[in-house]
C-alpha cells in the first residue's frame, strides 16, 4: 500500500504485513521526521453511504407557523488514508539499474568497512544476517535494508537495542537516502548512492 505524510506528502510504499494484525501503526516521515498514524486497509470501516446535502426537519407550533430547521452534518471522516495513485501500482523489491549501493561502517569495531547491497532485501545483524557486524550490542538479525527501485527503507526486526536514526529508534520503517546515517548497536552505518561505473 501507498502511505502519505500528511505533513509533508512524502509518500512511502508499505507492506501490509507490517501492521501484524493491529488496526493502525505509527511511522515517522524520513523527510519531516513528523510521527503519524497509518490505518490498516483490512480493518477499514466500509464507506458510509453519500451524505444528503441538507437535512432538514419542519416543525410545526401551535399557531400554524412552520419552521425549519437544519440537523448537523455528520463531520467524521471514513476515509483513513489518502487514495494512492491509481495509475501507479506498488512497486516490488528491486535494484535501480545503473546505481550501486553500499552501507559505509563509519563507527564501531567494523568502522572502515564497506559492504555493497548486491541483492534487493537484505538483513543487517551479529549472525544469520546478509551483512554481519561484529558487534556485541547488535541482535542476531537486527535490521533489513530493501529496496524497491529507488525508495530504500530501513526496518528495524524487533532488535533488543533497536535502529536509530537521528538519534530516535525507529518503530516502522524509514526511508533513506544518500548519505543517510543510522545506528545499530554501536555501530554508525551511512547509506550511499553512486552510479555504476
Amino acid at each position: 500500500m501507498i502511505i502519505e505524510c500528511p505533513s509533508c506528502q512524502s509518500k512511502y510504499q508499505y507492506d501490509e504485513e507490517r501492521f501484524e494484525r493491529k488496526p493502525s501503526k505509527k511511522i515517522r516521515c524520513a523527510k519531516c521526521q513528523k510521527v503519524f498514524e497509518i490505518q490498516n486497509p483490512a480493518f477499514a470501516t466500509p464507506a458510509p453511504a453519500p451524505a444528503i446535502e441538507k437535512l432538514e426537519r419542519t416543525f410545526t407550533s401551535k399557531g400554524d407557523s412552520t419552521r425549519t430547521t437544519k440537523l448537523p452534518q455528520e463531520t467524521t471522516d471514513h476515509s483513513p488514508l489518502p487514495k494512492p495513485d491509481t495509475d501507479k501500482q506498488p512497486m516490488g523489491l528491486q535494484l535501480p539499474p545503473g546505481k550501486r549501493l553500499s552501507l559505509a561502517v563509519l563507527d564501531g569495531s567494523d568502522a572502515g568497512t564497506v559492504y555493497r547491497i548486491d541483492k534487493p532485501r537484505m538483513t543487517i545483524g551479529r549472525a544469520n544476517a546478509d551483512i554481519v557486524l561484529n558487534d556485541s550490542e547488535s541482535s542476531r538479525q537486527h535490521a533489513a535494508i530493501e529496496v524497491r527501485d529507488t525508495l530504500y527503507l530501513l526496518t528495524d526486526l524487533g532488535s533488543t537495542n533497536g535502529t536509530l536514526v537521528d538519534g530516535q529508534r525507529i518503530t516502522a520503517p524509514v526511508e533513506l537516502t544518500d548519505k543517510s546515517e543510522f545506528q545499530i548497536g554501536t555501530s554508525t552505518i551511512m547509506f550511499i548512492v553512486t552510479d555504476e561505473a
